[in-house]
């Protein structure tokens, strides 16, 4: 392990109490120029950490900085090795994903940014990316599927994120068919996920499958234009999750350990459980026309069962959907 990450290890030990350099050099058997340099490299990568004179140094309770060292450290064994990339501004982490993707001999590898300038959403809509208050990152895998069951990636990764959320904290987020997570009636979460296909051979040749998820509400709050559908993960009172690297690994693991089995469809059920436009009425718009109905069931390919105001089912596998508020 590097200096800087050993006195990093310690200053997270004592986070928001103040260590002295001198017992920084004397545990880790450095000297303090040492100390300093580790310190100053640190705070060059946005950590904040405070120098008090007579008191030391302080990791501040609000300092929550991506790096590849932090997600490894949380990452299942089998993940230890995965190619992790990580930048402070990018343009999108799918955009970088596929052109990573395209150079790599590798079969998965992950992008995060601290800040997306252009970040997206499905159907062409943008998505809203802060800098250090979300996590945005990109997989990109080169899967041996079919193009019907490469569908379920979207929802293998919905699950994944829920699953991470309900592990590491006390919320219990739901999905709203196909890529959207919600909390408290807000949307927390998109998944935008694309495709590089081989016409001939009908395969996937390589998925790169978004994820942006507003940890933290930004500080100037979020545009006018969806103030009143984004929500975040956490509140400023809250400290259940002080360390988004933990959240970015455990949805790396949660994600493997599905996308393992994916073709088992055995995570379509909890998919259905969170699914929560399951029986409420929506519309939805086919060929210009809309429709009325009410989600039934998810069919084996993730895609959304109704039931027409006239009794006939159809099944919707792409599109939007739109509900009643809250939940629109």
């Amino acid at each position: 392990m590097s200096t800087k990450l050993r006195i990093l290890s310690l200053l997270k030990q004592q986070k928001g109490s103040n260590i002295s350099g001198q017992a920084l050099a004397d545990t880790l058997g450095l000297s303090r120029t040492s100390i300093w340099k580790g310190i100053k490299t640190l705070q060059e990568e946005g950590y904040i950490i405070e120098a008090v004179t007579n008191k030391g140094y302080r990791l501040s309770e609000k300092s929550d900085v991506i790096s590849i060292e932090g997600i490894r450290s949380f990452l299942h064994t089998d993940l230890k090795t995965l190619p992790i990339h990580t930048f402070k501004t990018i343009d999108s982490t799918n955009n970088k994903a596929r052109s990573f993707a395209m150079k790599s001999s590798q079969n998965q590898g992950v992008v995060l940014a601290e800040e997306q300038t252009k970040g997206r959403g499905r159907l062409g809509k943008s998505f809203y990316s802060p800098s250090q208050t979300g996590i945005y990152m990109s997989f990109f895998l080169k899967p041996n599927l079919s193009m019907a069951d490469a569908t379920l990636v979207t929802t293998a990764t919905a699950v994944a994120v829920c699953l991470a959320i309900e592990k590491l904290t006390t919320k219990r987020p739901s999905i709203k068919w196909v890529n959207d997570i919600y909390l408290n009636d807000t949307k927390i979460c998109g998944i935008l996920t694309e495709a590089v296909s081989d016409f001939e051979s009908g395969k996937i040749e390589t998925l790169i499958v978004g994820v942006g998820l507003n940890v933290k509400e930004p500080l100037t709050g979020f545009p006018t234009e969806i103030s009143t559908i984004a929500g975040s993960l956490t509140t400023d009172t809250e400290k259940e999750i002080s360390d988004r690297n933990l959240l970015i690994a455990e949805i790396m693991n949660q994600f493997h350990m599905i996308y393992q089995t994916i073709e088992e469809r055995t995570f379509l059920e909890e998919y259905k459980k969170r699914c929560f436009v399951i029986g409420r009425k929506i519309t939805f718009k086919e060929r210009k026309q809309e429709f009325e109905a009410i989600p039934i069931d998810i069919d084996p390919q993730g895609g959304l069962v109704v039931q027409l105001a006239d009794g006939q089912q159809r099944t919707l596998s792409y599109g939007e959907i739109i509900m009643k508020k809250p939940f629109d």
